[in-house]
């Protein structure tokens, strides 16, 4: 927890043009490597959302920021898909993973370019769908439609999330002086880890097999009649 908290000090002190590039960097990369989901995309754009309540960056200009490195990220993501995915998904580092590769191919199939945008919203797919669409070859066109409403939701959405919490900071500062500053690295905390806590129940889910092991073992069939009736 000592590394996380120090790694939020040191992304709370940024200021301009850093500010702008680590948070656009990050929602970029998160799918456009088609690895993206190391990557803390959301916890970025949450965190430039407290730097613009600061007045550290601009929020109209943190939020355009974001969504346009999550739309651009996602069309390289579904570029390189198109290209490669299909190799990419057969090395090693999918391997366990192939649980979360079927179901968002499954949302391909089911929903098509809504699959796109319904994937934004959880960690794993929104990683791993724009290489998914690209591999399954759904019309680029279309995809960008559905991956610029996600985008822009999705960006908007933890910018202004980001932005409350500074403002909850704001409020308290001005009743607890200096502690507010611990105040607030307290609370971005808090938020960071239920980000990073949601984002690993997702990308490690419960697999099939052992939940299957918990429901206990299935009723085995009946032996069957011929075998005890003996000939006619």
């Amino acid at each position: 927890m000592s590394i996380l908290t120090t790694i939020v000090d040191e992304i709370l002190k940024l200021n301009g043009p850093p500010a702008y590039a680590l948070v656009g960097g990050l929602s970029f990369a998160e799918a456009a490597i088609f690895v993206g989901f190391v990557l803390p995309g959301e916890t970025a754009v949450l965190l430039g959302g407290v730097l613009a309540n600061q007045q550290r960056v601009s929020l109209t200009g943190i939020a355009i920021i974001a969504v346009l490195g999550a739309v651009i990220g996602d069309s390289v993501g579904y570029e390189v898909g198109r290209r490669y995915g299909n190799k990419i998904l057969a090395t090693r580092l999918f391997a366990r993973r192939q649980g979360g590769i079927d179901r968002g191919k499954k949302m391909l199939n089911d929903y098509g370019g809504r699959a796109v945008f319904l994937s934004r919203f959880t960690a794993f797919l929104r990683a791993v769908m724009p290489g998914l669409a690209g591999t399954a070859k759904l019309p680029y066109r279309r995809f960008l439609v559905f991956n610029a409403a996600g985008g822009v939701v999705w960006a908007l959405g933890f910018t202004l999330l980001g932005y409350l919490v500074g403002a909850s900071y704001r409020k308290v500062e001005n009743i607890a002086g200096r502690a507010s500053e611990i105040i607030l690295g307290v609370v971005v905390l808090l938020v960071v880890l239920l980000v990073i806590r949601h984002r690993r129940r997702e990308r490690d889910p419960v697999p099939a097999g052992a939940t299957a092991a918990a429901a206990g073992p299935a009723h085995a069939p009946e032996p069957a009649q011929a075998a005890d009736s003996g000939p006619e």
